[in-house]
Formats: structure tokens, sequence, C-alpha cells
């Protein structure tokens, strides 16, 4: 029986996540019989089809920032403060589209990238250069996105992970990774965790990083009614974040209120975004 409550809600955040031709791409993702780059079962399909996302996607934009070649890339060629719904729908539709659609789609969405990066290029307020297209640079965010989904997920995710599957997960984003121009991406969860320590004597706090985290976490282009909702993912987000982030992004660390307060915020939260966006019959 249709719900007119949940099915405006899903509604909303489709609109939001995907944009205005939801149901053409889910036509042109879902409804084929082109083979895709995983099967039904496998586990990148499994985290990400699950709302646990929503919080994942934050939490790897705050970590990501941390770098400041990346940062810097961001701060020059990015519209996410003018049109953030814009840059969110085209990071969904990658991820769709890689993690769920035939290959030819998966192989598409991979190409506009690369043409898309060809353009950020530039020089850090350091003076040192960079570009998107750097394996490098592609291999820190990669690793900051999987490790933020895996972590979202692991918290709030509506199926607990095996091991193996976990080990799983980060495989096959290697598969990704790899076609985006990542080398040597890990492969594992103890890989995963090498290659962030890898990174971590590059990482520092920026003006722009610090900026970045305030006009996420206190500025969203958000109507009022929606703040309270996008507050608890926020909160969820930067409870997950490694508390040596903290400092840098100028963010509180509350470790009573972080875990009796919102884990249950975040569980919240995460349930009623399943809820909505799970179709009724």
């Amino acid at each position: 029986m249709s719900d007119p409550v949940r099915d405006w809600l899903g509604e909303q955040v489709r609109m939001r996540v995907v944009g205005p031709d939801a149901e053409r791409r889910r036509v042109e993702l879902f409804d084929t019989d082109e083979p895709s780059w995983f099967d039904d079962d496998a586990p990148i399909r499994r985290v990400h089809a699950d709302a646990s996302m929503f919080i994942g996607g934050l939490r790897a934009l705050l970590l990501q920032s941390l770098h400041p070649l990346a940062m810097a890339g961001v701060a020059q060629h990015s519209d996410y403060r003018h049109d953030p719904w814009g840059r969110l729908q085209r990071t969904a539709d990658f991820l769709a589209a890689t993690t769920f659609g035939p290959a030819t789609e998966a192989e598409r969405a991979v190409d506009v990238v690369h043409r898309v990066h060809e353009r950020v290029v530039g020089h850090a307020a350091d003076g040192r250069s960079y570009a998107a297209n750097d394996p490098h640079l592609l291999h820190w965010v990669h690793v900051a996105e999987v490790d933020s989904f895996l972590a979202a997920h692991d918290r709030y995710g509506a199926e607990e992970l095996s091991a193996t599957d976990r080990d799983g997960y980060v495989a096959d984003t290697a598969v990704v990774a790899r076609a985006l121009g990542v080398l040597d991406p890990p492969t594992s969860v103890a890989e995963l965790r090498g290659h962030l320590r890898a990174f971590r004597p590059e990482l520092q706090s920026t003006p722009e990083a610090r900026d970045a985290a305030s006009y996420l976490i206190l500025r969203p282009p958000l109507p009022g009614p929606a703040r309270p909702a996008y507050g608890l993912v926020v909160a969820a987000a930067v409870a997950l974040l490694p508390r040596w982030t903290r400092w840098p992004l100028r963010l509180p660390w509350l470790p009573v209120t972080e875990t009796v307060a919102l884990r249950p915020a975040g569980e919240l939260i995460t349930r009623t975004l399943r809820w909505a966006i799970t179709p009724t019959q």
C-alpha cells in the first residue's frame, strides 16, 4: 500500500541526490541486460545501496579536504558553493553508474571524470602545482572515500559485513580506482589502513579546508525545515572521523556525547532515509 508521506520524502531525497532525470537514469542503469562491472551480490553493491552512504559521503568530503593539493583543486575549480546539489548529483551518478550500471555506462562515467579533471590544474597557496588526474591525488581521494563509506556502513549499515565482505568491498572499489588511473589501490582493509597511514605526513590544516568544513557543517544550502535532519547527518559524519582530524578542521571532540547521543541520532536519520528511499508497493 502506498504511503503518501514516505513517497513524498523519498521523492524529495531523490530529487536532491539524483536530480530531475531520476527516472530516466534508473532505466539507463538498471533496465538493461548488459553485464556490469560487478555481480548482484558483490559487497560494493551492498555498501553503495545503503542509506549509510549519506553519512559516509559527508565524512569523505571532510577527510579529503585535509590534503592541501586536493583541496586547492576543489577550492579553485569546484562550484560546490554555487551548485552544491549539482556536484552531489554528479558524484551520486558516478557511483551508481560504476557500481550498478552496465559496463558501457561505467566506462562513460569514468571518461567524463577524466575529461573534467583535465581542466583541474593549478597551484596551491604554497606554490606547489597540482593536477586532478595525478594518480597520487586520485589515490588519496579514493582511499579517503572508501574508508569513509566503509566506516559509515560498519556503524550504520542495515546488514553487518563479515571480514571477508569488508575485504571484498575494498577489492571491488579497486576496480573503479584502477579505471580512474589510481596505481596500486588497496585491495583489503589492512592495505587500506596502511595506505591511509602513508598519506598522513602530507595532510595538513589549510584555510581552504577549514572554510569548506565550516560551509558543509554550518552553512548548508538547505531550507530551514530540512536543516535539523541535515544536522544529524553532519553530527554522525563528524563523530566517525578519526580523532586526529578534529583540530586541523577545527571540529569538536566530545567522546561522551558522541557515544551517548550522536550514535542513536545517526541511527535514527539513517533508518529514516532508508525507509524513505525504499519504494512502496
